[in-house]
């Protein structure tokens, strides 16, 4: 199995992954912000989805 590290990456990935980082938590407050006055399902599964994402950019997982 390869292992991707963050700072191995080319230039152009490594600011696409910051661009995505810094996007992030915006998104998701937004999102929750969203999901708690009209709940779809659509709205917290996307809300699931970027909190896991949020997570694992905090944890350095990605």
């Amino acid at each position: 199995m390869a292992r991707y590290y963050r700072y191995r990456l080319p230039p152009w990935a490594k600011k696409c992954i910051v661009v995505a980082e810094s996007v992030t938590l915006p998104l998701f407050i937004f999102q929750l912000i969203r999901t708690i006055f009209f709940p779809t399902t659509f709205d917290v599964l996307l809300t699931l989805m970027l909190g896991g994402i949020f997570i694992c950019f905090y944890m350095k997982w990605i």
